[in-house]
């Protein structure tokens, strides 16, 4: 692993070969050259879903992808185009029907390039007749052989590299594979730096406590060769969040609400096409600057648009997310005893994971409250929907239950003052959450183990443990308010004076905008005044 890490270090500061682009994608999505059989109108059409693609722009890449055909009803690769939008490899979606009906439509057309014949074949591949797993192995396998074929291809690279990241979402090497898959994107960003999908994949491939830096330049440069798209302005934050780089989160996900909001209003499409992703982002982000009305404020956003939805059927995306930032708007605060105040609005039909999310928040804000058994209730509402059956290997929902209800029981203990048994349901959590995907964004686990172990130890006087916590914490969760704040007290209360000096000094700087009656900020400045 060193070895490759070395490799990607050298690989970004030697100049590459410099390659030149014909074409540019047009439209405010990159430049992009993928030539084809094809040329004139069906092609700049095909151009700018392709580039549409790279941002994953799935809905603008299919109308750019149909406008090519049209003009040309014997396009392949407009065809080909087709098929690539249904699926979403990342997202572990995929419309295979309609993709194999935009296949069968290439059948009867000849006078194809090699080229051309071989990203067809590889396609067909991913929609064979096999597991959806082992159809993605071929894929990959195939836009291998792309890549390798064709060096000068940068659009085979790239491909090739979501290809891989597709297939590390299931497989015990995904750390190998994505370092493999953010080199071979970063090795098209050397060589086009204008180009999506070198900052779009390379960003996917580092999002990782340990890896995130290395996306760094791709993070700071993907909105501006994008800037049209709403994906690739939130795309950014994935690093930003990483490293607790919070200005630049907010800005990237203010970013992208802003410009989903403008294409919606721009194409009458249904609000349930507004970027609420991004949205949940800028809410998280902001509580992690103290700003908590500026928060509140875009919850509010989020609650009208899921009551509109369900009055209207119109809407129903927005609700995806409630849990998650009503969740956020407990934790990060501490402020337990509103949560009846965001009741979702009537009328809510969330599915059962979204559901025990929302459980989760009421049952440890009742837990911390001292109501066991208010919390005790949803608890057992959790366990009854983790009985359900849930997707295979599709984000180990049901480990994610079992982390909630882990926490919620160790939120009992602790307010029962029972510290020995908290702690050993706290460490039963984290061994839980450590076989999890790693962190990326707002925590999925909404209080993440290592922080709660943290404030148990805490709370038991033993601030040496507290400390260690902590710092694991802050590790994959850099400049996380709640366990900056762990940090600073454990540390001061292990007489560890210049570790709580750097923790609260970091506070006062992550909340130089919020309310200077926040009692964060308080203690933070009411300390350094002291020392």
């Amino acid at each position: 692993m060193f070895r490759v890490f070395t490799l990607i270090i050298i690989f970004l500061f030697v100049n590459a070969e410099k390659y030149t682009y014909a074409s540019n994608s047009s439209k405010q999505l990159g430049s992009i050259d993928f030539s084809t059989s094809v040329s004139g109108t069906a092609q700049k059409h095909f151009l700018h879903g392709v580039a549409a693609l790279h941002s994953f722009w799935y809905t603008e890449a299919l109308s750019a992808f149909k406008k090519s055909i049209s003009v040309n009803p014997r396009f392949a690769m407009g065809y080909w185009g087709l098929a690539m939008a249904h699926n979403h490899p990342l997202w572990e979606e995929q419309d295979y029907e309609s993709a194999k009906t935009a296949l069968s439509k290439i059948d009867n057309i000849s006078k194809l390039t090699q080229r051309e014949q071989d990203y067809i074949h590889a396609i067909r591949l991913l929609y064979g007749n096999r597991e959806k797993h082992d159809r993605d192995k071929a894929y990959a396998k195939a836009m291998k052989k792309i890549y390798h074929d064709y060096p000068n291809d940068l659009e085979a690279a790239c491909f090739y590299s979501l290809s891989i990241l597709g297939v590390a979402r299931n497989t015990v090497n995904k750390l190998r594979l994505q370092v493999e898959a953010g080199s071979i994107a970063l090795e098209v960003f050397q060589k086009n730096p204008n180009h999506p999908c070198a900052a779009h994949y390379s960003i996917h491939a580092f999002d990782n406590p340990d890896l995130a830096r290395l996306a760094l330049p791709s993070a700071k440069r993907y909105a501006k060769i994008a800037p049209a798209s709403h994906h690739a302005q939130h795309m950014s934050a994935h690093i930003f969040v990483q490293l607790g780089m919070w200005a630049d989160a907010v800005d990237s996900n203010t970013n992208g609400w802003k410009t989903s909001v403008d294409w919606v209003e721009k194409k009458n499409l249904p609000l349930s096409n507004r970027d609420y992703h991004s949205l949940q982002w800028l809410h998280y982000s902001l509580l992690q600057q103290g700003l908590i009305d500026q928060a509140m404020s875009i919850f509010s956003i989020q609650q009208k648009d899921m009551a509109e939805g369900i009055k209207t059927r119109s809407n129903l995306r927005a609700g995806k997310y409630y849990y998650r930032m009503l969740a956020a708007s407990l934790i990060e605060t501490e402020n337990w005893e509103v949560i009846d105040k965001f009741s979702p609005p009537d009328g809510w039909e969330p599915k059962s994971f979204s559901e025990a999310g929302y459980l989760f928040a009421r049952g440890f804000s009742a837990a911390m409250q001292g109501k066991i058994e208010e919390a005790n209730k949803h608890l057992l509402e959790i366990k009854t929907i983790r009985k359900q059956d849930f997707k295979k290997n599709y984000y180990k929902r049901i480990e994610y239950l079992n982390v909630w209800e882990l926490e919620i029981q160790t939120a009992i203990k602790l307010y029962q003052k029972d510290f020995e048994t908290a702690i050993k349901l706290a460490k039963q959590a984290i061994l839980l959450e450590e076989n999890l995907p790693s962190p990326s964004g707002p925590p999925r686990i909404l209080k993440p183990s290592y922080e709660l172990l943290g404030e148990v130890y805490l709370k038991a006087d033993k601030p040496i443990q507290a400390q260690e916590n902590f710092s694991i914490s802050l590790l994959r969760h850099r400049n996380r308010i709640r366990s900056l704040v762990g940090m600073a007290r454990a540390s001061n209360a292990n007489g560890n004076r210049e570790t709580a000096i750097e923790s609260y000094q970091q506070l006062v700087l992550q909340l130089k905008n919020a309310n200077a009656e926040l009692p964060e900020l308080k203690e933070a400045r009411s300390f350094l005044e002291e020392k």
